[in-house]
């Protein structure tokens, strides 16, 4: 595998409580596309993008692939990517950024092994093709775009059966495609490391030591904090505080919580550290970055996890 340049970088979406994905179609939203010096990013979500214009080449792990016009790409989270065009300008790509966990669950409640075969299933392996492959796939995706450009009466019903369809339909497309080949996948040292990114995404606000942390991988702590920092430019520990990170800013943008709570629900000890974490990886206290609004719908300064609406 081609190493990155710089360090793997998390771009972070928030889908609102009632929602079960985000659409980003508007017209004066500019993609931060990347160039060959540029390393890959990830997502904590499932990417389903639209090439509505333009052409070039989109990086899946060690893989070029050629894009152009009407193609649709999926994404699934944790899934190191980056899309690079033939000329910037005159590319546009309309995205949904979807949770497929929370589709599953409102379907089938009770029955986890069923979450966990479909969510298996859907996060296999990216796709990039022609939409005219994957019709129905397609007209599916369309009418997501649709429904929540226009947000017509009953539009999240809508949206909710959409997606429960999108989700049996990309369980169908790999299951077309087959199975991926297990000794490939095994070469790949982030595909290896990336049930630690769940572990993280899932119990960033409990006690956890990095050979708990490794044992999810099923790699001692030594092989796994080498191969944790080779792939993602960056120590467990950073990882998992800048996960914390972002979530505190989630909490101070959206709840009237003291910082002394924030900081316990994200998973410090103490204030204290809480602080010096998110001066160390934000540049300024959390307390002058609740009164800086504009930090809301910015980029963090040097904080390789963004937290806009966007990218």
């Amino acid at each position: 595998m081609k190493k990155a340049k710089g360090k793997m970088e998390l771009r972070y979406y928030d889908i609102p409580q009632n929602e079960f994905l985000i659409a980003l179609q508007n017209q004066n939203w500019q993609n931060k596309y990347q160039t060959e010096e540029d390393g890959l990013h990830f997502h904590n979500l499932l990417e389903i993008g639209l090439c509505v214009q333009g052409y070039g080449i989109m990086r899946l792990e060690e893989e070029n692939v050629h894009f152009e016009t009407g193609m649709l790409s999926i994404i699934p989270a944790n899934f190191p990517h980056s899309t690079m065009p033939q000329a910037p300008e005159g590319n546009t790509w309309a995205y949904l950024f979807v949770d497929p966990e929370k589709i599953l669950a409102s379907v089938y409640p009770d029955d986890i092994l069923m979450q966990q075969k479909m969510l298996e299933n859907i996060n296999q392996r990216a796709y990039i093709g022609k939409k005219e492959t994957v019709p129905n796939l397609n007209r599916i995706v369309s009418a997501i775009f649709y429904e929540m450009q226009q947000k017509p009466d009953f539009y999240r019903e809508s949206v909710r059966g959409l997606s429960l369809s999108l989700m049996m339909m990309l369980a169908r497309l790999n299951n077309k495609l087959g199975p991926t080949t297990e000794g490939v996948r095994q070469k790949n040292g982030f595909d290896q490391i990336r049930p630690a990114l769940e572990h993280i995404r899932d119990n960033f606000a409990n006690p956890t030591k990095i050979a708990q942390i490794a044992s999810v991988c099923h790699m001692s702590e030594s092989h796994f904090r080498r191969l944790f920092e080779e792939n993602m430019g960056m120590t467990p520990v950073d990882y998992l505080n800048q996960v914390r990170i972002k979530k505190a800013c989630d909490m101070i943008r959206k709840t009237g919580y003291s910082m002394e709570e924030i900081a316990v629900k994200v998973g410090f000890s103490t204030t204290s550290t809480f602080n010096r974490n998110f001066k160390r990886i934000v540049g300024t206290s959390p307390y002058h970055w609740k009164k800086s609004p504009e930090n809301f719908e910015t980029r963090l300064a040097d904080f390789n996890i963004l937290v806009e609406k966007g990218w």
